[in-house]
């Protein structure tokens, strides 16, 4: 029973619900993104310089699907950062700005005066 409690405080730990979402929901917004990528990004690519799909053998490798793939991981990649991570990131810091604790109060009335005291004895 006591293994069956440690698996049930380790499940319910917030990081591994937070994990497997993420996962998740990277997983299905993949196709977000591959859909964006391959039906807007890489046509405007073609419109401006030609076929965006890289063909080149040597020998018996095909150098232009490596080119090909990294060339998608990296217009992937900018588009995860322009649409999703850097309107977060300016989201988070305006939610973080608005959650700000306020500033410390001042003294109380009561530290003002016993402050007062103290000087003024301290002047004596």
């Amino acid at each position: 029973m006591q293994i069956l409690e440690e698996f049930k405080k380790f499940i319910l730990k917030g990081d591994v619900v937070s994990l497997s979402t993420g996962v998740l929901i990277g997983a299905a917004f993949g196709k977000i993104v591959d859909g964006f990528t391959n039906g807007i990004v890489k046509p405007i690519l073609g419109l401006i310089g030609g076929d965006p799909d890289v063909s080149l053998k040597l020998w018996i490798f095909d150098l232009g699907l490596v080119i090909n793939t990294i060339i998608g991981f990296l217009i992937t990649s900018a588009v995860i950062f322009f649409v999703i991570v850097k309107p977060y990131n300016i989201l988070m810091a305006k939610v973080a700005k608005a959650e700000a604790p306020p500033p410390p109060a001042g003294p109380s009335e009561e530290v003002k005066l016993l402050t007062e005291i103290r000087d003024a004895l301290k002047h004596k």
